[in-house]
């Protein structure tokens, strides 16, 4: 099943979420680690360029995402009204500040007027630039979205183990086997 029903998810939907929820948490781990490296450390210019590349291919697979999200139907949400709209908020509150990040990251290293060169295979281009303190603005959203969007990362986590483990619903398994979908 390819495509979202109400009951269950997709494999597209499934392989897009868990392929982003790896990529974030290591690009959170490999930025973090990254404003320890010194001057003369082999990965001071390596991590960075690692960072930009990975981080320019899941904003495309952010936006994919999304596109995905609106043209497909959602899986009906369980639980009581409450935690149906804490879930809705979160699931928001995810996607905005995956896009602050991603969106602030890009402004970081676009600040100067060059493009990004993903992996070397092409180069997105600076489309803004040269605005007043863009870097360190950008850098400063960037620290506080993404500490932010890790914390609710973890929230969602809880959420879904807590629907799994306690409720004995089937909202995780939702999101790892596509076949619940069928119906």
């Amino acid at each position: 099943m390819w495509r979202n029903t109400h009951q269950g998810w997709g494999v597209v939907s499934i392989l897009l979420h868990w392929t982003l929820a790896v990529a974030i948490i290591g690009l959170f781990v490999l930025g973090w680690w990254m404003t320890g490296l010194g001057y003369y450390d082999p990965w001071y210019n390596l991590g960075p360029w690692w960072h930009r590349s990975l981080g320019m291919l899941v904003l495309f697979a952010t936006l994919l995402r999304l596109v995905w999200r609106l043209v497909n139907p959602t899986p009906l949400a369980q639980g009581r009204p409450l935690e149906r709209l804490a879930a809705h908020l979160g699931h928001v509150g995810l996607y905005v500040l995956m896009l602050v990040v991603l969106v602030s990251g890009y402004l970081i290293s676009t600040a100067d007027g060059k493009g990004i060169a993903i992996f070397d295979w092409f180069t997105v281009p600076a489309v803004i630039s040269g605005l007043p303190n863009q870097a360190s603005a950008a850098g400063e959203v960037h620290w506080y979205a993404a500490l932010a969007l890790m914390v609710l990362a973890a929230g969602h986590a809880a959420a879904a183990l807590k629907h799994h483990l306690v409720d004995r619903n089937p909202v995780l398994r939702r999101m790892i086997d596509p076949r619940l979908g069928r119906r």
